[in-house]
């Protein structure tokens, strides 16, 4: 599906009047807010405090001044739109939409947000082009990223509050996010990595088991396993940068073809030529994001998508399950 742009809205308004109940006597004036608004973020009401768009009794307040309770709450403030992301219509695989949500299947070697390298021909990019609305919304609505090459799905929020919401979800880990990889090395069985991830000590585009890390942890389980290889279904319960990649790399069984944490692009021995063939070819890691469930921000009921692996792994896959027979006949033959 082609996204094309539909208008252009740079700014939404919105206003609130409200009445503080007795039960916040004693907090901050933004923490207030926070409770009694929690579809915004804690930043978006301190901005709106600062730019004077609060009237509390008719007065400005600073964000850290308490509250006494029974206070009258006035809001009028302006979500202004990022100028700084343009917009460029470029196909979009939609999975779903409603007034909501989008859910998008990225396809692998889509940079997802533009930063250092790649200023356009984002998903950012592309979504803007799609809803000149998401300007409103921080990133253009995307709550969660996949690294460019990562397939699969993602979720994007249409308006500021369903934003804030899907942001606290993930934070309680609350969304299911299952993947998808293909390892090198044979699993004996599945299992679960616990281990802290960080920024690495001297490769600092890179990611790495730390102590003083983040707490990360991913379960995989095994699909298939192959001659040299293993494909696995992983379930992310943190959501750390290259968090699959490092555990899956940590624990001895790399993703096929990462650059980052694969090591050295091995061959096995005696392995069709086919098989080196195809993994020659492979220029990505293989990794997508295959199932994605949450509950709804507005109807609160769950809900839950799907997307095949894409053309290139599932080819990779399929020579690989050609490599397995080969090898099972040969063995037969002797």
């Amino acid at each position: 599906m082609t996204g094309l742009p539909t208008g252009d809205e740079r700014v939404e308004f919105r206003r609130h009047s409200l009445d503080l109940s007795l039960d916040l006597a004693g907090l901050r004036l933004d923490q207030a807010l926070a409770r009694v608004l929690p579809q915004y973020s804690r930043a978006r009401l301190q901005g709106w405090i600062e730019a004077g768009a609060v009237q509390v009794d008719g007065r400005q307040l600073r964000g850290r001044d308490k509250v006494v309770g029974g206070e009258k709450v006035l809001i009028e403030a302006r979500v202004e739109a990022d100028q700084q992301v343009k917009a460029e219509a470029m196909p979009l695989d939609i999975v779903f939409k409603d007034r909501a949500l989008l859910v998008i299947n990225k396809p692998p070697g889509l940079v997802v947000h533009p930063g250092a390298g790649n200023a356009a021909h984002t998903l950012q990019n592309a979504l803007l082009a799609f809803d000149p609305k998401l300007a409103v919304v921080p990133r253009a609505g995307i709550v969660h990223r996949l690294d460019k090459d990562t397939s699969g799905l993602l979720v994007v929020a249409r308006t500021p509050e369903v934003h804030t919401a899907l942001v606290a979800a993930l934070a309680e880990r609350e969304v299911e996010r299952h993947y998808i990889a293909l390892c090198t090395g044979v699993m004996t069985a599945g299992g679960t990595v616990d281990e802290p991830i960080g920024r690495h000590r001297s490769q600092r585009t890179r990611m790495a088991v730390r102590s003083d890390g983040r707490p990360a942890v991913t379960h995989y389980r095994v699909l298939k396993r192959f001659r040299s290889h293993t494909l696995v279904r992983a379930e992310l319960e943190t959501g750390r940068t290259h968090q699959i990649r490092v555990h899956l790399a940590h624990i001895g069984y790399p993703v096929v073809g990462d650059p980052a944490y694969g090591g050295r692009r091995r061959v096995p021995a005696g392995a069709t030529p086919d098989l080196a063939t195809a993994l020659a070819g492979f220029k990505r890691q293989a990794l997508h994001a295959a199932q994605l469930k949450l509950e709804h921000p507005v109807t609160g009921r769950p809900v839950e998508w799907e997307a095949p692996v894409p053309a290139d792994m599932a080819r990779l896959v399929e020579v690989m399950e050609g490599d397995l027979k080969a090898a099972a006949a040969s063995a037969g033959r002797r």
